[in-house]
């Protein structure tokens, strides 16, 4: 398990991003009519430097703590082309909010637990899970091409500090605990 941080956790180096993510950035970006701007090229620095799973306020923050002062609707925009270049994924972990992870990573494929206390977002990968897909072509002549698996409760450190999660709602008298 590769623990990445959910956010204020994380390190980012606002230097030099790795320049091919950057070059494929602004392929994009030209192959869409779009302009290549400062900007943009910022906002996607912080992203790929970044191995945590960031925020827009995350993303903000490392902006300015840079020098830069980059709106929030500027990064908001850039994100969502960013997403749609498919370098970068966006995830909903129930926060309230969306993260933001690059997938130009040693590890593009990978599954997530996210701690319900502290918000730590921790990384593992399963081969089992292609297993899963296979057998669902085979059994159903369907075919799979992405799949995303969230798995939501306790890190370690929260459990160990006899952190409880209060039961919300009603539960099902056949479910097992």
């Amino acid at each position: 398990v590769r623990r990445r941080a959910a956010g204020d956790d994380a390190a980012v180096s606002i230097g030099h991003a790795p320049q091919p993510s950057l070059r494929l950035f602004g392929r994009y970006l030209r192959d869409q009519g779009l302009p290549v701007t400062h900007q943009r090229q910022s906002v996607a620095q912080v992203v790929f430097n970044s191995d945590a799973h960031l925020s827009v306020d995350d993303i903000e923050q490392h902006l300015r703590q840079g020098g830069g002062r980059i709106g929030k609707a500027t990064i908001y925009r850039t994100l969502d082309l960013l997403v749609r270049s498919r370098l970068v994924e966006e995830h909903d972990f129930g926060e309230g909010f969306k993260r933001y992870e690059h997938r130009l990573t040693q590890h593009p494929i990978h599954e997530h637990l996210i701690c319900l206390e502290c918000g730590a977002v921790l990384e593992f990968e399963s081969s089992e899970l292609y297993g899963v897909e296979n057998r669902v072509r085979r059994e159903h002549g369907f075919v799979p091409v992405r799949h995303r698996l969230e798995i939501y409760g306790l890190c370690r450190k929260c459990d160990e500090a006899g952190v409880e999660l209060p039961s919300e709602g009603l539960m099902c008298p056949i479910e097992t605990v």
